[in-house]
């Protein structure tokens, strides 16, 4: 190989290279391969290798990324919970105010009765501000059991059974379990935000209250569902909703 190299350069007239310092090895192999094709007459690797095609320009894509939903109410009205029978509609607002006005009362006279034990067993019923805020813990806790027991036991107080009310499911039917124990944690809530829960049934769409919303569920003064065919009752709910 050697002697074909110094061949090679003295047909060129290339001057012998300086054997104190040998040349790089890269470049030894070019002029090898360069030897060897000319005596091969074979064309340049260069020519040989195929020509790059210029990248293509991909389309570009837009993917949003939502990290944080869209608060979207377009829809919200024909979602919202409403009863799917007209034979069972909401009890009237007039009907409901009387129910609580008699659950009102009786709440009272329990808080009232408690209130005469404990100063007949020698208390003392002071206006100071720390005697308020007990006084109206207190209240609050009959409000809450007085609602929790009637409503998970009977499921309906006792001012909406005289006022021949009862809670019934958006189907007509009566309430489960489940909906009941919703139904008692509503009575909570708008207890605890000064009867706010109840308020708003004045400007709810069909006249619901938070529990009415948070269970399911709402009041009525019409009989429960109960023994109808299941024939008779998807006849009902066809009938309310083409209505």
């Amino acid at each position: 190989m050697s002697r074909r190299l110094e061949q090679y350069r003295a047909r060129r007239g290339y001057a012998r290279p300086d054997d104190s310092q040998s040349g790089l090895p890269f470049q030894q192999a070019a002029a090898v391969a360069d030897l060897e094709l000319e005596e091969g007459g074979l064309e340049p690797i260069e020519r040989l290798r195929p020509q790059r095609q210029a990248p293509r320009h991909r389309a570009h894509e837009r993917v949003d990324i939502c990290i944080q939903p869209e608060l979207n109410f377009s829809s919200s009205p024909e979602d919202r919970a409403r009863p799917q029978t007209a034979l069972v509609p909401v009890a009237s607002l007039g009907d409901r105010r009387w129910a609580g006005v008699m659950d009102g009362l009786f709440l009272a006279l329990s808080c009232a009765g408690f209130a005469g034990l404990f100063h007949s067993l020698g208390g003392r019923l002071t206006l100071t501000k720390i005697d308020i805020i007990v006084y109206l813990s207190v209240a609050y806790l009959f409000y809450a059991l007085y609602f929790s027991l009637f409503t998970l036991l009977a499921g309906s107080t006792p001012g909406m059974q005289l006022a021949g009310l009862t809670a019934v499911r958006l189907d007509g039917s009566l309430p489960d379990s489940r909906q009941l124990l919703w139904r008692n944690f509503g009575y909570l809530l708008s207890g605890a935000t000064l009867l706010l829960g109840f308020v708003w049934a004045i400007w709810d769409e069909d006249h619901f209250t938070w529990q009415d919303r948070m269970s399911q569920t709402y009041i009525t003064a019409a009989v429960p569902l109960t023994g109808l065919e299941p024939l008779e009752a998807q006849a009902a709910v066809g009938y309310h909703r083409n209505r």
